[in-house]
Parts: C-alpha cells; structure tokens; sequence
C-alpha cells in the first residue's frame, strides 16, 4: 500500500504544481472533474453499455404500455411489474462497474484531503503567555496489550522549533504515553518516538503554504488507503498509532482557506463529488456514454 500511495504522490506532486500559480481554488475544482471525466470514459468500457441502452428502451416502452392500456388492470399491472424490474437490471448494470471504479477514487480523495483540507499548525510567538492546554499533545497507543507495562520505556525526542511544555505522561493500564507541545519555529518538524530497539517519526507539519498533511500515523491497510501523507506503521510494529492531538479543537490541523468552498475533510470530498459529477455530465454526450 506504501508503494502505491508513493506512486500516486508523485503523480499528484505533478498535477499540483500549478497551485502555486493559480490557486488552490481552481487547481482542486480541475483535478476533481478531470477525474470525473477519467471515470465516465473507463465506466463506457467496462460497463455493459448496450444492455443498459436496452434496459433503459424496456423502461420507456412499459411506460408506453401503461398509458397506452391505461384502462386495462391486467395489462398496467404487468407493465408495472416489468418496469420495476427493468429499474432493478438498469440499476445492477450501473452500479457493478463502480466498485472497481472506487478504487482509484479512494486514493484521489485520499491525495486531495491531505493536500487541500488542512493548513499548518500555528507557531506560538508569545510562549511567556501561553496557556496549559493550548498547545498540542502527542500521543503514542502500543500495539500488544501484553506489552502495555513497557509504555514506561517510551521516548520521544523533539527537533528545534517543538518544545514540551508538560511531562512525558505513561498509563501502563492503556499501553498509552502523550506529552503537550509548543510550536516555537515555522517548518516540517520530525519527531522520533522510540522503545527498546525500534524508533519511528511522527511529522508535524508548521511551515506555511502548501503540503500534505495528516494527524496520526497508525497500522492497517485502510488508514494507508486513506491517509498517504506518512508511511503507516509497519504491522509488526510496538507502536499501533502515533498521533498529533490538539486539546483546544476537534482537529489538529486547523482547515484550510479555500475561499468560497467549504473547507475540511468534509468539504474537499463534497466539493470531490461535485465537481466530478458536473464535468463527467457534460461530457456524457461527446462521450457517447450510456449511464
């Protein structure tokens, strides 16, 4: 999964280039109807399109039927029989190419939500006046609950520019540590999270402008799936997740500013679907597409 979210990062690092120049705005709008278009022309070819022009010519000619043989029981409730079942072949038809089609959609969204949904954490310029809670706190979950007494042997190490502003904490009952830090520079920070032998980074990401950007790194095929901004955890791995956890908001990262679109994880998916269902609509008819 590493290697494919590494193929889809350089292809997205190509495609977002132009964000530096044109803005955000229309850069994430172009990529989602582009690949809405992408997904109509691969759905022509692996969609039984003559079936569904078919289905779709059954559908009007029962419709036909009834108005037609309005006055006769038997032949409308035939007819509405038919046509209910003709609705459920159009739909089977349309909906089976779209699992494979999902797959490739799941690692877009996954590229643009890193990419468009969050900004940077903010620097503490006045650290003399900060307040305990305002910072951000990183937590670290062991994998193996028979290992959870050697959360005592956990370390974290900070680069300059994150300062702790609190105790290393361990509950050895959760297998759990977290500490409270205070952004004191701008940039890409690496924090190394160890015990016994094994050390793993865990980025936290301040540098203004443009990057990927995730909260926590974890084990599993779908937080990989969803979340290629840091390689997951290897699943052999002491550490089940390393996660970056603000105490004053809902999310770490606070959204980006994308003008009049709606920001967030939630937003970058809507404004996703949209803009991919309204460009492939437009091209439904130069593409010849049965839907």
């Amino acid at each position: 999964m590493d290697a494919l979210n590494g193929l889809f990062t350089a292809i997205f690092d190509l495609l977002c280039a132009p964000r530096a120049w044109v803005g955000d705005v229309a850069v994430l709008v172009l990529i989602s109807g582009v690949f809405g278009v992408l997904a109509l022309l691969a759905f022509k070819y692996i969609s039984f399109q003559k079936r569904i022009a078919r289905a779709k010519n059954l559908i009007k000619a029962h419709l036909i039927e009834i108005r037609i043989y309005q006055d006769n029981l038997r032949i409308v409730s035939l007819a509405i029989v038919k046509v209910l079942g003709r609705n459920l072949q159009y739909l089977l038809l349309n909906f089976l190419p779209f699992v494979p089609l999902s797959i490739p959609f799941a690692f877009v969204l996954a590229q643009l939500v890193t990419r468009f949904a969050y900004g940077p954490i903010a620097v503490e310029s006045q650290p003399e006046h900060r307040l305990a809670g305002s910072g951000v706190v990183i937590e670290v979950q062991l994998a193996d609950e028979s290992r959870y007494d050697a959360v005592r042997d956990v370390r974290i190490e900070y680069p300059s520019g994150i300062e702790a502003v609190s105790p290393l904490v361990r509950v050895p009952f959760e297998g759990r540590a977290y500490q409270e830090v205070a952004v004191r520079q701008p940039g890409l920070h690496a924090i190394t999270v160890s015990l016994g032998g094994e050390s793993q980074l865990k980025l936290l990401d301040a540098a203004p402008g443009a990057g990927m950007r995730q909260a926590s790194r974890e084990q599993g095929f779908f937080h990989a799936l969803l979340w290629p901004a840091e390689a997951s955890l290897p699943s052999d791995s002491v550490f089940e997740r390393i996660a970056l956890r603000s105490l004053r908001h809902a999310e770490t990262y606070p959204p980006s500013d994308l003008g009049w679109l709606p920001s967030g994880a939630g937003g970058i998916v809507l404004v996703f679907l949209v803009a991919s269902m309204l460009f492939g609509a437009l091209a439904i008819k130069p593409l010849k597409v049965q839907i």
